[in-house]
């Protein structure tokens, strides 16, 4: 009798499983066991101690968790309806380039290639109050008289935070639009000019519709993004000032770090990622319907 052995494609990915087991399996086990404790890394015992969903009541109780989370929702509103107009303004445009279109396509790329924290430490700078490129601007036109505390003030400070982000993601929008723009037909939009349609016309009832599933699936990895947002807002406000720029992901870390609650931290990190999960099931749905009327019209 042969002994039993693992199929050679089985042993062959055994040792990627085991390290995926042990660098993402296990933490996260672990870190869905701690939500359902007390655990404080000040208290290393406190892990021990089960008492089940009570962190989960607090949170939906905690005013400061729905405060950050509607925050995270307005950064994602705006955030992402600007990259999509932007981004479908630079894909169009580069889109009409016969010539110079591969180097327009790379450059287009440049401001997703930084890092995050590049990304924060770049846009401190440029509004800083004293010495940033922002109001050294402002004042050498003469439209202001004095610096701007941009990141000192909160309204102020979450719009810096916006045109960070905006600056750093528009790319990823101008992207899968000029891969729409690239791929479409050009008989319909030929019809449409011979039934004399108006440019606008043609771009709402014609170039838009095939371009839309590209839009969501941008915005799809972009919802994603945004939800968890915490490296431009760490490095350029840490949710300041006064908590006026915490989003969830910023006010977690706070949580479990400066606060060392770490059980709670953790609990509000799940209640986060349903969140997230919730926003990509709807662009998802959204992705579908488009997908549906692109083929039926086309």
């Amino acid at each position: 009798m042969k002994a039993w052995r693992l199929p050679p494609p089985v042993l062959l990915l055994l040792p990627a499983v085991i390290v995926l087991a042990a660098i993402v399996l296990l933490p996260l086990l672990l870190s869905l066991y701690s939500s359902f404790t007390p655990f404080r890394l000040t208290r290393p015992e406190t892990i021990y101690d089960w008492v089940g969903f009570r962190n989960y009541e607090r949170i939906f109780t905690d005013a400061d968790f729905w405060i950050a989370f509607g925050r995270t929702v307005l950064l994602l509103t705006v955030a992402l309806n600007l990259e999509m107009i932007l981004g479908l303004g630079l894909a169009m445009l580069v889109e009409r380039f016969t010539r110079g279109q591969r180097i327009l396509r790379t450059i287009l790329m440049f401001p997703m290639m930084f890092s995050p924290i590049l990304v924060g430490f770049q846009f401190k700078f440029m509004f800083n109050d004293n010495v940033g490129l922002v109001n050294n601007a402002l004042q050498s036109l003469g439209l202001t008289d004095q610096a701007i505390p941009w990141l000192i003030d909160g309204t102020l400070a979450f719009i810096a935070i916006c045109v960070a982000e905006v600056w750093s993601s528009t790319s990823v929008f101008a992207i899968f639009i000029l891969a729409g723009l690239m791929a479409m037909p050009r008989d319909p939009l030929e019809a449409a000019r011979v039934d004399g349609c108006t440019p606008w016309q043609t771009f709402r009832y014609v170039t838009w519709p095939f371009l839309m599933p590209f839009a969501f699936i941008a915005m799809t990895i972009r919802s994603l993004d945004v939800a968890r947002a915490y490296d431009i807002i760490k490095i350029m406000t840490d949710g300041g000032p006064a908590g006026r720029t915490e989003v969830l992901w910023t006010l977690i870390a706070r949580t479990a770090y400066s606060d060392a609650r770490m059980g709670m931290a953790n609990a509000m990190a799940y209640v986060a990622i349903l969140l997230s999960i919730a926003f990509t099931a709807y662009f998802f749905s959204q992705l579908g319907k488009a997908r549906a009327q692109v083929a039926a019209d086309w």
